[in-house]
């Protein structure tokens, strides 16, 4: 499925060309202290630069180039943005930390999208005109800075549209218990700015938007909702990942819409984007460099491995569900939420029920469970 956002169709199987994307590595030193560093010697933000390094695959026509290049170098006035070429990543307040995100917006010639308008994008505004809002899933903190952009079309996979049309569409997507949901709902609507949307457009997996120079493609990467996506901007070199984030806490797969199995295989999607850049919502915000991407996202998928084999030691003895959720093999004993006894049930119900259709556990009576 292709899109145009401009109302030119694009050719099935065609690939627009790749701007020339500048590595930016220094031996032992990573991007954001490289670009630091610059800023405070230049005042200026040197983390994309024009070099010979990569070639077009087709050269695009001298105008469009040079509309491009006039467009996505226009200063974005945010605190702590990075600019990658046409695209921006709109860093949130403390690096992304929950509630709040990184958002990024991709400029063309024609349209600007922004995508996952998060809160610090509600509380700040959106630092340039937005044309259309793309999401890489609908959950509270990935939309609203909506708020901010009241009128402008929104897209997301088709799998995820019922978050945005209704609270109650949002709410089934978490399948909260109904003390914590009543609670929660209310949190989404006063804290997130949560509102129906009337104008809202869905794309599937594998759809290309034509921005005039600049192309996002979608990879649906199913796990943590249904619908939840990854957007490729190959003339920046650059992914965003959304909600995997690559973090010491692993992949969230505990939402009635979420499916452990699906955000395996996405992971093991991931691992075939062809860029230099890679964006996550929350915490980590841009890995420079596919090798170090590689090896955090093997870190990230190996918390759900490590996950089942402390399980499996557990139960070298007969454990029940609630000895599992007792013993906490998602969160810390220090943490203190609503929330921690919820996600501990559906975890080990989770890994309980694949490690008795692998056969790694038996079940020796009504819910006690034996490691084989």
């Amino acid at each position: 499925m292709h899109g145009d956002l401009h109302g030119l169709q694009t050719p099935l199987g065609a690939r627009s060309s790749r701007n020339q994307a500048a590595r930016l590595l220094i031996p032992g030193r990573p991007l954001r202290w490289m670009v630091t560093q610059v800023i405070k010697l230049t005042g200026q933000n040197p983390a994309y630069r024009l070099t010979h390094r990569h070639t077009s695959i087709r050269k695009a026509p001298s105008q469009v180039s040079s509309l491009l290049m006039k467009r996505s170098l226009n200063k974005i006035h945010w605190p702590d943005a990075l600019q990658l070429g046409p695209v921006t990543v709109l860093t949130g307040e403390e690096r992304g930390k929950y509630p709040h995100g990184n958002s990024v917006l991709v400029r063309g010639t024609h349209q600007n999208v922004l995508i996952d308008p998060s809160l610090t994008i509600a509380n700040r505004g959106a630092p340039a005109p937005v044309d259309q809002v793309f999401l890489s899933h609908v959950h509270e903190d990935h939309i609203p800075g909506m708020s901010q952009l009241q009128g402008i079309p929104v897209h997301c996979h088709e799998e995820d549209a019922i978050g945005l049309t209704s609270i109650d569409g949002l709410m089934s997507m978490y399948g909260l218990p109904p003390t914590l949901e009543e609670e929660f709902r209310q949190e989404v609507i006063d804290d997130f700015h949560y509102e129906p949307q009337v104008d809202v457009s869905t794309f599937s997996g594998n759809a290309i938007f034509d921005l005039g120079g600049v192309e996002i493609q979608v990879i649906h990467t199913p796990g943590h909702t249904r619908g939840h996506c990854a957007f490729l901007i190959p003339q920046a070199r650059t992914v965003f990942l959304g909600d995997i984030e690559l973090s010491g806490f692993g992949p969230y797969y505990f939402d009635a819409h979420s499916s452990l199995e699906s955000f395996e295989q996405s992971m093991s999607r991931c691992r075939s984007l062809d860029a230099d850049y890679f964006v996550t919502f929350h915490h980590k915000w841009v890995i420079s460099g596919r090798e170090k991407f590689l090896q955090m996202l093997d870190d990230f998928a190996n918390v759900i491995s490590n996950r089942e084999e402390a399980m499996l030691e557990f139960m070298t003895e007969p454990r029940t569900i609630g000895d599992c959720v007792s013993k906490r093999f998602v969160y810390r004993p220090s943490v203190d939420m609503n929330l921690v006894q919820h996600v501990e049930t559906r975890s080990a119900r989770i890994h309980v029920n694949r490690m008795l259709e692998q056969g790694r556990i038996t079940k020796v009576s009504e819910n006690t469970y034996q490691a084989a």
